[in-house]
């Protein structure tokens, strides 16, 4: 009951911080798992019975069906405690024996005595059982929130396509950190919306017994308050529907931002992103400001109410003809303090909690009404006769046997989605038989180890497993990390090459024991070398006597297939594609020499330094508001002097309007101050370098921008008000008293001293258990972000189950940490009403004159519940301190270099094109290993140079060294200008990207051109014209007002690609870089993408990362790396010319007709070069020999 198992996790704490290693396990009964489970059978019973009556299902219902009995007997203990209103009845037996004081009088004596012991019986009956009812309140609404985000990720496991385009991972994050939140509080106040009028009604009849009809006038007052509160809680209800929308916008860009921030720095697009995240949020802090202007007028009302109620009442009781004596007034002022409580604090805020619920309750409902998709009802295990039927969309049918087909060009993966389940059917069906298998066109890989990725949850057979690594071409990769298959990957596996993350994925699929394997297109990643090893050892070797359906554009390998089955464009709604791995966490380098591995993330360790405070408080105000801040409040001790002694009716009135104003103007304050410090975070966040995005996962930046923010929102100026206002009023309350009875010093020193040396105890396992909360809560977003970038792989290997289980566990080691702050709360809380308690009774023994004894225990008993609850909202609020503490964190980031200098470039640079590398050394962090070694070449005016080398020689990390994404050592020229000089937008603005992986915004299509709004509508629809889009954005219902999908998902992979080839068509520069853009489209896109960069680019200088040598071997010069150095760099028929060379090599593993092809090409490029680069060499040269 005294929650003594705690006493030894607090003597830990108070020697040391405590980590992960010192939680408890969680309880059976707060398991997510079962949570879940069971609230989910109540919300299907109730979908069932909605269907039935034809109408819509009521999500509410379901969980007041699921916890009505067990919060009911809560609600019978909660009225018990309420109507126990015994104190002022026994002091006002008491104060009336010291009125009528007689010395002789010994049965008086002896009442006395019982009505003292009466008094201290039930200040400690009620220290108890309230800490007991609250505890368990807090785990009821614990339980609530667990189920719930239980249910909302088994949803998001479930969605349908469409239902994916209808939300994001920015609302769903934001449901599971705010939405759900809501309810831990509603469950704390919720019952005194009924239990509030009967304990008034109660209180009525004593008071009426008291003074008679002057009670009228108080009890008036109190019922004007509560129609006055209802009308806030509605008001609190529709500020919350607009600020959860905004904040579900707010997170959804976040979370685009931080997935894409590598192809945002390399547009250099910051700005036109924070302003729109500026945009929501300030209309975010507008609504929460308004909110908070409510939440101060309560709160004022809370703290006024009963000295305004008092003077009426008396004001009235006087004019009627009545005598004030001491036991009148003070059981009186108990009794009004007994329901002042209840009245201006637990029933509005019930009021508030129950409308901002509800409203939070028709957000999950909306969430769990989308449409999921439909059970694969037409999947048969029957692995001895694998071969399967499809029935086309137009009703044709082709019978693919147990040998590989081989799908290219257009609609394919729509093909294989159609057999997955994944993609609704016009008409006709889809039948299969066996166990089917999938790997993703985008390489998917979750947060964990590379074995981990590889089993999916299998069983290790070794052998196998080894045989697997061997034909994925992974056993090499494996030796050369620093933990082998025991390296963790970073999120959406930041820790690896392009190259790697690919034969992870297709290593997953064949160490399945699968009877059909789909395999998307997994050669597109991988060099010429490797991919033809995949195709001969994995794909023609361990898979030979499986059924494969290989959508592949390497034509090379078709002749070896015993079907194939050639696709024609057709038209196709548009739906969303899986949302896969995306080119915005895309980390391309040297798979050996750059490895990295994602670090934990950190925990500041101590208390809350007072320059924490400082900084928070200075963030909303100047120092002139900080000084105006703290005389407010010093003003709040001698109104209360006045009020104690009922002298000035005037001062009462100007108290209150005092009063009023402070508290508005500390929730301004505060309000702002979150406000500064979410536009800090967000811009350092933004001017963060790459690397920090490679190494920390989604989850953990998101959790600042969600819960944290969230938190520094709503809670923490409540409760940094609440314990400013009950500290200062604790201290006129003893100012008070020790001027009417100095000797209560004697008991209030010491106690002050036992309640600040138990805070400081508390503080130091508390804030620790905060931490970890905060720490712990981050894996639950990262796991919910990586299963939806996954879900296709997820369902296609039914592992939905495994992925659930893990996020129970990720939210069950949540729940301990919260589980340990509530239990630890209450230790603290326990303990101080307990001393309170045994102060009081102190002074129920004493002796004391009538009026000296009432003042003394009226005061004191206020004392012990605002003593002990300003000590413990001064705890809360140090708790709360530590997301400001995480957020500040990110306000201190590592910056990378200005985005503008003093030095400008002229207008019209770069005016020629030419690129200049003079011993360029280059890493991704300070201690990191170096992946490009003394590079020295120089690409000129308006020649196309092809980059090639083997997965991971470090052709991206070429790009990323030319945009800056981290800074190089040794010099870059362009045009003869040191780009080192520059600010980070001026150069990476004047170069062009087409990424490996293309990236869309959830923005509209003309936003994700033209973010600034620098070209004309003519312009945007001639750059669709030239990329053959025009007629696929007019067939949009807005055109190009459009809104785009999360990650421009309903888009294909292709025409995404084509989207980003049209942004550098209207950028117009004279550099372009193009990395790998070709991997994932078919041969005629691909052709269409050559031709008019070939068209639109003839006058830029183009460097072309590419696996295809096909689309590089009529380039005027090949730049061969490997392991981060050049190899060889010449014109492509002078490097064929080298059998010993790499690139003779490459060429030669295309296979014979293809590398026949190649070489005739070359030939063709030799004999006929480039007009313009001929032309312009001699001009070059003098421009290149200048920085060298």
């Amino acid at each position: 009951m005294a929650v003594h198992w705690l006493n030894p996790l607090f003597r830990i704490g108070y020697k040391r911080s405590l980590e992960q290693e010192d939680l408890y396990n969680v309880l059976p009964e707060f398991r997510s798992k079962t949570l879940g489970l069971t609230l989910q059978s109540y919300w299907d019973e109730e979908c069932l019975k909605s269907a039935k009556e034809l109408k819509k299902p009521s999500f509410c219902k379901a969980v007041i069906r699921c916890y009505w009995k067990s919060y009911s007997l809560l609600g019978i203990f909660t009225f018990i405690e309420a109507t126990m209103i015994v104190q002022p009845v026994l002091l006002g037996y008491l104060l009336r024996y010291f009125e009528t004081y007689d010395p002789n009088d010994y049965h008086g004596l002896e009442l006395a005595c019982y009505y003292a012991l009466g008094m201290s019986l039930s200040l400690l009956l009620l220290a108890v059982m309230h800490h007991i009812l609250f505890f368990n309140i807090q785990k009821a609404g614990m339980k609530i929130r667990v189920a719930m985000c239980n249910m909302i990720f088994r949803k998001a496991l479930c969605l349908s396509n469409s239902a994916r385009g209808k939300t994001t991972t920015g609302q769903i994050v934001n449901l599971l950190s705010n939405d759900v939140s809501k309810f831990d509080d509603l469950t704390m106040f919720l019952h005194y919306l009924w239990v509030g009028p009967i304990q008034v009604a109660v209180v009525v009849a004593l008071l009426w017994g008291e003074i008679g009809p002057s009670c009228l006038v108080g009890i008036a007052l109190l019922i004007f308050l509560m129609p006055l509160q209802t009308q806030f809680g509605r008001m609190f209800s529709v500020y919350r529907s607009r600020t959860a929308v905004l904040t579900d916008h707010r997170i959804r860009t976040m979370n685009e931002v931080v997935t894409g921030m590598r192809i945002i720095k390399m547009y250099a697009w910051e700005k036109p992103f924070a302003a729109l995240v500026s945009e929501y949020r300030t209309e975010e802090i507008v609504n929460l400001m308004k909110s908070s202007m409510l939440r101060a007028a309560n709160m004022a009302t809370y703290f006024s109410a009963s000295k305004i109620i008092v003077l009426f009442t008396f004001a009235v009781y006087v004019m009627l003809g009545n005598t004030i004596t001491a036991s009148r007034v003070f059981v009186t002022v108990s009794l009004y303090g007994a329901i002042r409580l209840t009245v201006t604090h637990f029933f509005p805020s019930a009021l508030e909690k129950l409308f901002e619920s509800l409203v939070s309750i028709e957000r999950i409902q909306t969430f769990l009404n989308l449409e999921e998709l439909p059970k694969n009802t037409n999947v048969f295990c029957q692995p001895k006769d694998a071969s399967h039927i499809l029935k086309s969309c137009q009703g044709s049918s082709a019978t693919i046997p147990t040998e590989t087909a081989v799908l290219p060009p257009f609609p394919q993966s729509s093909l294989l989605s159609a057999i997955l389940g994944e993609l609704p059917l016009d008409k006709g069906v889809v039948k299969v038989k066996g166990q089917l298998t999938y790997a993703c066109q985008q390489p998917w890989v979750f947060p964990g180890t590379i074995r981990d990725n590889i089993l999916f949850g299998k069983e290790l057979d070794p052998a196998k497993y080894e045989k697997v690594l061997r034909a994925c071409a992974l056993k090499r990769d494996m030796e050369l990390l620093p933990d082998g298959d025991l390296t963790l990957i970073g999120d959406r596996g930041a820790t690896l090459s392009g190259g790697q993350k690919a034969r992870v994925n297709l290593a997953r699929a064949v160490y399945q024991d699968a009877d059909i394997y789909l395999l998307d297109d997994p050669l597109s990643a991988v060099d010429g070398e490797v991919g033809r090893h995949l195709f001969e050892k994995c794909i023609c070797g361990i898979l030979k006597d499986k059924p494969r359906i290989l959508v592949t554009h390497q034509l090379q390998y078709l002749k070896v297939a015993d079907q194939i089955l050639v696709l024609k464009e057709v038209c196709r709604p548009l739906l969303p594609c899986p949302i896969t791995e995306q080119s915005t966490r895309h980390f391309c380098s040297c798979m050996a020499e750059h490895t990295q591995t994602a670090v934990e993330e950190g925990r500041s360790q101590g208390t809350i330094s007072t320059d924490m405070y400082y900084k928070y408080l200075r963030a909303g105000a100047n120092i002139f508001g900080l000084v105006v801040l703290c005389q407010a409040h010093a003003f709040c001790i001698p109104s209360l002097e006045v009020n104690a002694k009922h002298v000035f009716s005037g001062l009462t009135a100007a108290t209150v309007l005092f009063g009023l104003v402070r508290a508005m103007l500390f929730f301004y304050v505060l309000v702002k101050s979150t406000e500064t410090l979410h536009k800090r975070m967000f811009d350092t966040i933004l001017r963060a370098p790459v690397h920090f995005f490679d190494v920390n996962p989604i989850g953990r930046v998101l959790n600042r921008f969600s819960k944290d923010i969230g938190q520094m929102d709503v809670l923490l100026p409540i409760t940094f008000v609440d314990a400013c206002q009950v500290l200062l009023l604790t201290i006129g309350v003893i100012v008070v008293s020790a001027m009417v009875v100095p000797w209560i010093l004697i008991l209030v020193v010491p106690l002050l001293i036992i309640f600040l040396f138990l805070r400081r105890y508390f503080l130091q396992t508390s804030r620790d258990i905060k931490r970890l909360e905060g720490t712990t809560r981050s894996p639950v977003f990262s796991h919910l972000s990586s299963s939806l970038h996954g879900l296709w792989t997820i369902r296609a290997f039914r592992a939905e189950q495994r992925f659930q289980n893990v996020f129970d566990a990720h939210q069950d080691l949540h729940s301990v940490t919260w589980y340990l702050f509530l239990t630890s709360s209450r230790w603290f809380a326990l303990r101080l009403d307990l001393l309170c308690a045994v102060f009081v009774i102190i002074l129920i023994y004493a002796y004391l004159g009538a009026g000296d004894v009432g003042l003394a225990l009226s005061y004191a008993i206020t004392l012990m519940g605002m003593f002990q609850w300003g000590v413990r909202q001064s705890a809360e609020v140090e708790n709360l301190m530590t997301s400001v503490e995480r957020v500040m964190e990110y306000t201190e980031l590592e910056s990378e270099a200005p985005w503008e200098t003093e030095k400008r470039p002229p207008l019209d640079w770069p005016s020629q094109g030419l690129v200049t590398f003079d011993g360029v050394n280059f890493s991704y962090s300070a201690d990191g290993p170096v992946v490009l070694r003394n590079m020295n070449a120089a690409f000129l005016p308006r020649e196309k140079v092809g980059v090639v080398g083997r997965t991971g020689a470090g052709k991206s990390s070429l790009v990323s060294a030319l945009f800056r994404l981290a800074e190089p050592q040794g010099k870059i020229y362009v045009d003869g200008i040191l780009t080192s000089e520059l600010g980070l937008h001026d150069l990476r603005q004047k170069m062009s990207i087409i990424p490996q992986d293309p990236v869309l915004f959830t923005d509209t299509m003309r936003k994700n051109l033209d973010p600034f709004n620098q070209h004309s509508d003519e312009e945007l629809w001639n750059s669709l014209q030239e990329v053959h889009l025009k007629s696929v954005v007019e067939e949009l219902p807005a055109k190009m007002e459009t809104l785009l999908a999360e990650s421009g998902s309903n888009f294909s992979v292709g025409q995404r690609q084509l989207v980003c080839l049209a942004r550098a068509i209207l950028r117009k520069n004279r550099i372009l870089i193009i990395d790998e853009a070709t991997a994932h489209v078919d041969p005629r896109t691909d052709e269409l993408i050559q031709r008019t960069i070939r068209e639109k680019f003839r006058d830029c200088t183009v460097l072309t990362i590419a696996h295809r040598l096909n689309t590089i071997i009529d380039s005027d010069r090949i730049m061969v790396l490997d392991a981060g150095e050049i190899q060889a760099y010449d014109a492509p028929y002078t490097l064929l010319q080298d059998p010993e060379g790499i690139f003779y090599k490459m060429v030669q593993q295309t296979g014979q007709q293809e590398a026949e092809d190649l070489l005739a090409s070359a030939k063709q490029v030799s004999e006929n070069p480039s007009t313009q680069y001929k032309n312009t060499t001699n001009v070059n040269l003098v421009i290149h020999e200048t920085p060298m």
